[in-house]
């Protein structure tokens, strides 16, 4: 076996090699963070007008992601910043949320950060989405939340949204918080042929003021995910415009959530889709109950098209970092055959 150091001749070496690594330190402060969720739930899966599907899933609570963020401290008020993040499935090990996804789709994104705010440039995060999840009970759950489900991925039979979760090529301005009021402006610059995408801009502004809050948002786009516009809308089309209310109250024993969104899109038709929904949450042992109903409406010049769809759930909180839920959804589309989908999931942040 090979002999120990004596402490006399460790400790010398010790000592260089901390002079060393000090030799190499940055001048100034950096952070650099791992983090990420992953999120696995199973049972029945149901659309409306869609068969039953029994299987495992992946992200349909939360998108399972991961990520690296870091700050440099530049001067006493300013800061540089960065991140990059991917979606995956946790089913299968995929990258992204669907074939053909960007592997950074969450963000990627550098900027700067200081009194007057955070300026960050590359892929963001599309404000209109923040104001949709936030001004519900199920959050940004793209498998449960009626919200989500019909305002941001629409079925086939509805009208489509444009415009992602995440924008590209985008500028991104946050302001500071103003007693509990904070500003969002975002535009984002097309790609490739000026038929098919163009500039885009939005913004929303999100109050807190204690058991209140509300939010106001709005987006004019000329884009689809992957800069292409969907064949329903493409003849003549110009742009899409959306705009969305949202509030929340929250009385401690429960908590309740309203949202309107008005999707206009125009084109050789000109058309539209409306959505309300309303939801609640109360705090019941260690975790929430959870229920939002939700109503999309797609006006086409013939006939209007509705989707209703109610969600029930409770999450059971293990730690701060994990916690399962049980899901009920049922799901409503004109002409189709109703859809319920009962499931038991589990998710873990680090």
């Amino acid at each position: 076996m090979p002999r120990p150091l004596s402490s006399s001749f460790a400790k010398p070496i010790a000592l260089a090699a901390a002079a060393l690594c000090l030799s190499y330190a940055p001048a100034r402060a950096q952070s650099v963070n791992l983090y990420g969720l992953i999120d696995v739930s199973a049972g029945q899966f149901q659309d409306a007008g869609a068969p039953k599907l029994k299987r495992v899933e992946s992200g349909k609570m939360t998108t399972s992601y991961f990520g690296f963020s870091g700050k440099e401290e530049l001067s006493s008020t300013l800061k540089a910043k960065f991140a990059i993040e991917g979606f995956f499935g946790a089913d299968t090990g995929a990258s992204g949320r669907f074939g053909g996804d960007v592997f950074w789709a969450r963000s990627a994104y550098v900027g700067l950060e200081g009194d007057f705010g955070s300026t960050v440039l590359g892929r963001t995060t599309n404000q209109y989405f923040v104001s949709t999840l936030i001004f519900n009970a199920f959050g940004d759950s793209f498998g449960y939340s009626p919200s989500i489900r019909q305002v941001l991925t629409p079925k086939a039979a509805m009208l489509p949204f444009l415009g992602d979760t995440g924008w590209s090529n985008s500028l991104l301005y946050s302001s500071p918080k103003l007693g509990g009021l904070s500003l969002n402006l975002q535009g984002a610059l097309g790609e490739g042929s000026s038929t098919t995408t163009g500039h885009s801009f939005g913004g929303n502004a999100i109050y807190f003021g204690g058991p209140f809050a509300a939010t106001v948002a709005y987006q004019r786009v000329k884009h689809g995910v992957f800069g292409t516009l969907p064949a329903l809308i493409t003849t003549g089309f110009k742009y899409q415009e959306s705009a969305t209310v949202g509030a929340s109250y929250d009385l401690t024993v429960v908590k309740f959530f309203a949202q309107y969104n008005l999707v206009k899109t125009e084109a050789a038709t000109d058309t539209e889709t409306h959505y309300f929904g309303l939801g609640a949450s109360a705090p019941v042992g260690p975790g929430k109950v959870l229920a939002q109903y939700g109503q999309a409406t797609a006006e086409y010049p013939t006939a209007d098209v509705e989707n209703k769809t109610l969600t029930l759930g409770y999450d059971y909180l293990l730690s701060k970092r994990t916690d399962v839920y049980a899901v009920f959804m049922h799901d409503k589309l004109t002409g189709a055959a109703n859809g319920n989908t009962f499931v038991v999931g589990l998710r873990h942040r680090f």
